[in-house]
């Protein structure tokens, strides 16, 4: 299922990913579901390289990246429903390790393959992180509470756990990924192949870049904190709080490095909220750490 809105420029090898792996329409369903892009074409490129095998909706009316997940939810048909973004795509044999992975772990929601991480151009950027504790199959969060090098496009959970425990949550504008991986984890089970099967493109036009200028997304990690403290007596609230705090400032940083005053006057307010004046030690700490971060990147 591939949720588009506005990335018609990348549909084209998003598609052809997946075709070029494609079991036949019998055993696997391929459909475009559009939030209504105003600003390019994406039916005229699922005609072009779906040549009949993609099948394509336009939602009535825009309704946001995470209820277009939803909608691909509903829609879809399968035993096991993969979200694949409509600017990122599948490596070779994605789709084979998947299946055969799910037929002999059959008590598993649902199964995380590493992604490369790639900017608009194609071009590596880094490869994301592996999730150890995941390797063999648990339903332990571990330290993906604190974090995730999960990208979307790496992603397979069993219809049966949607069917189950709901979709995606609409409250939440940047995490309802984080948090979906979660609830698979410790209510379904996990697991984790370390091997790169796909690649997540990021770059600042994309949703993330786009919520980062005004904190946006700083805040949505907030509101997952409320979420996992009611659910999760054990969470460490300093540490995720400290992490959150991490984000804004780093934020902040790359902003003003960037010459973005008002992105990074918007992440300093933010910073200074989880942070007050009064508690120099954390702030020498975060500050060290967020600068360090920004080096790294560079």
């Amino acid at each position: 299922m591939i949720p588009t809105f506005n990335c018609a420029n990348y549909l084209r090898q998003t598609l052809e990913s997946v075709l070029a792996q494609d079991p036949g329409p019998d055993h696997m369903q391929i459909e475009v579901v559009d939030d209504c892009s105003n600003k390019d074409e994406p039916e005229a490129v699922v005609r072009a390289a779906g040549k009949g095998r993609v099948t394509f909706y336009r939602k009535p009316k825009n309704g946001g990246a995470i209820s277009n997940f939803n909608t691909c939810i509903q829609r879809s048909r399968g035993h096991l429903i993969h979200i694949l973004h409509g600017d990122d795509y599948v490596l070779p044999g994605f789709y084979h390790q998947i299946e055969r992975t799910a037929a002999v772990n059959p008590q598993v929601a649902g199964f995380f393959a590493r992604c490369f991480v790639i900017n608009e151009n194609g071009d590596l950027e880094y490869l994301a992180g592996k999730v150890a504790h995941l390797e063999a199959p648990s339903k332990s969060p571990g330290e993906l509470l604190y974090g995730s090098d999960i990208r979307t496009p790496g992603v397979v959970l069993r219809r049966s756990f949607y069917e189950l425990n709901g979709g995606f949550l609409l409250p939440l504008v940047h995490v309802a990924d984080w948090e979906m991986w979660l609830r698979c984890i410790t209510l379904g089970g996990g697991l984790f192949i370390n091997w790169p099967l796909a690649c997540y493109r990021s770059f600042k036009g994309n949703d993330t870049g786009r919520l980062a200028k005004t904190g946006e997304n700083v805040r949505d990690y907030l509101r997952l904190f409320a979420i996992l403290s009611a659910k999760i007596p054990d969470l460490d609230h300093q540490r995720f709080l400290g992490v959150v705090a991490s984000v804004a400032l780093y934020q902040k940083n790359s902003f003003e490095a960037s010459r973005d005053a008002e992105a990074a006057r918007a992440n300093q307010a933010i910073w200074e909220e989880l942070v007050p004046p009064t508690s120099l030690p954390t702030r020498v700490r975060l500050l060290a750490s967020a600068v360090k971060s920004v080096l790294q990147k560079r």
